[in-house]
């Protein structure tokens, strides 16, 4: 049972003499608080050096960047962490996202020397141990899909969109096919079509049917001799399995197109279904959702992509590669019979190894049973809260057989004056961090919740409880909560459109 907590409300609020709210502090931007004339490092004087080869690339102004003490440093970024949501402090519900928790153990790993401190330009005999973790990952990552062969080197989901995408592009030119239509799910993350698009083909879309899926009906409409292949993803971004994957596949494969699957939601299928019995020549895996790696943030990632026996030749450079006496090198290049067709490398190195070692030390953690039991636990967490919410929110398809995450629309707001995103934004005041909104596009105020699997039962009791009350206050018609929220946010409500466009990076 939910109790209501006192606030500033409750009494007369004063405004605080300091600016700060208790232990919320109010602090100026880092450029006011420090002074460039200042430091709270100290610097030894400069050697003179021979900068020929520099000149021509002298600053011509000074960088102005403000000089903190270190302790000044220290409680501006801590004030500043003070103010995030993280994972660490309670669930986040982004649908599609899979914000689960990082064990720590896999972060230790990470940061063993050998792996921490190494340089991709390091020789190869020196990098042994590394390149080791590696190609026990790509076996790792092949037997769970099934797929043939794999490369690591892509940086991100999206960038592994465009490795598979230019493997099917270097095939198709192969063997002097023109086929310039891709194929995309209306439902897909924007990043599809836009890859398709960058690769050079022409998107064609393909709509949801009332269940929320892509039937083979509307795919067999839509090929032609012009069809280079489909992108679909699979869970979908409703959060359903495509049924009819399977005969999707097979009716691309013989009108001469490729298969590509979008492997964001791997997680909910994880030692459930292998990917190559699906039918798919490219799926690109999220290291950071389906397995361990800190989300977000704008830091590393790492979007390895497993390919079918069709694709495998096509694969990017370069190629880690175990030798007859347990030595591992790297193919650079395209001088062998696996790798002659290949399009060539798709970034300067290998990739992340912080990625690559947190993903291999989670699945010797967890074991193939282990790693089976994560599908099942996100499995029954998202229908945990669909069986609580869905006859107050109601569900936007006639399909209950969701996977890993639950799609919600806002019918429950009607004529209460209330948007989708002023109920998210209700959220920040309860504690939460919203959900996605307004994705996919194929849902009006579309509400997308990913539970994940590491939330426990309490968690998602209290996310429920809250979501039930919030719905009950908007349509008492209490709709000052609503349209002033956050109230108790450090910030609050912007405009968000403005304030990407136009951000405000100084202070006045």
């Amino acid at each position: 049972m939910l109790t209501s907590s006192s606030n500033i409300n409750d009494g007369k609020a004063y405004k605080t003499f300091s600016g700060d709210k208790g232990l919320q502090h109010e602090e100026e931007l880092i450029f006011s608080i420090g002074d460039i004339n200042k430091t709270g490092v100290d610097f030894e004087q400069e050697d003179t050096y021979d900068d020929t080869f520099l000149q021509g690339l002298e600053r011509q102004q000074p960088i102005n960047l403000p000089g903190l003490s270190e302790p000044e440093a220290v409680r501006h970024y801590v004030r500043l962490s003070l103010n995030n949501y993280a994972i660490d402090t309670g669930i986040f519900p982004l649908g599609s996202c899979t914000m689960k928790h990082n064990p720590r153990l896999n972060e230790k790993i990470a940061r063993l020397k050998g792996f921490s401190d190494i340089h991709p330009l390091q020789p190869i005999s020196t990098v042994q141990g590394a390149l080791q973790i590696m190609h026990e990952l790509t076996e790792w990552l092949c037997e769970i899909t099934g797929m043939h062969s794999i490369a690591l080197s892509p940086k991100a989901g999206a960038h592994g969109e465009l490795c598979g995408i230019m493997a099917i592009k270097e095939a198709l030119r192969v063997r002097g096919d023109k086929r310039n239509i891709m194929l995309v799910a209306e439902s897909a993350h924007g990043t599809n079509p836009s890859t398709a698009v960058l690769s050079g083909f022409t998107v064609h879309s393909i709509k949801a049917n009332a269940k929320g899926t892509v039937s083979l009906a509307s795919v067999k409409e839509a090929i032609n001799d012009d069809v280079a292949g489909i992108m679909l993803t699979n869970p979908n971004t409703c959060g359903l399995f495509e049924p009819e994957i399977i005969a999707i596949a097979e009716a691309i494969h013989d009108c001469g197109g490729y298969f590509y699957c979008d492997g964001a939601n791997l997680n909910a299928i994880l030692g459930k279904a292998k990917i190559a019995d699906l039918g798919v020549d490219a799926m690109h895996i999220n290291l950071h959702k389906t397995f361990s790696t800190p989300h977000g943030g704008g830091g590393p990632g790492a979007g390895p992509v497993v390919l079918s026996e069709r694709l495998a030749p096509y694969a990017p450079l370069p190629r880690i590669v175990k030798n007859d006496d347990n030595t591992y090198t790297l193919h650079e290049h395209a001088d062998n019979s696996h790798t002659q067709q290949a399009f060539g490398r798709i970034t300067a190195f290998h990739g992340q190894m912080g990625m690559f070692v947190r993903t291999l030390s989670y699945m010797l953690s967890h074991g193939c049973d282990g790693l089976r039991q994560i599908s099942e636990d996100a499995v029954l967490n998202a229908n945990y809260l669909r069986v609580h919410l869905e006859k107050t929110f109601g569900l936007p398809f006639d399909n209950k057989n969701i996977m890993h995450e639950l799609l919600l629309d806002d019918r429950c707001l009607e004529n209460t004056g209330i948007t989708t995103l002023d109920f998210a934004k209700s959220l920040i005041d309860e504690g939460f961090h919203p959900m996605t909104v307004y994705f996919p596009l194929v849902v009006n105020g579309a509400m997308l919740i990913e539970p994940t699997e590491s939330e426990t039962r309490q968690s998602l009791d209290k996310f429920i409880q809250v979501m039930l009350a919030l719905v009950d206050s908007a349509q008492k018609g209490e709709v000052d909560r609503f349209l002033n929220a956050p109230l108790y946010a450090p910030r609050k409500r912007i405009d968000e459109t403005t304030a990407a466009r136009k951000p405000i990076l100084t202070h006045e």
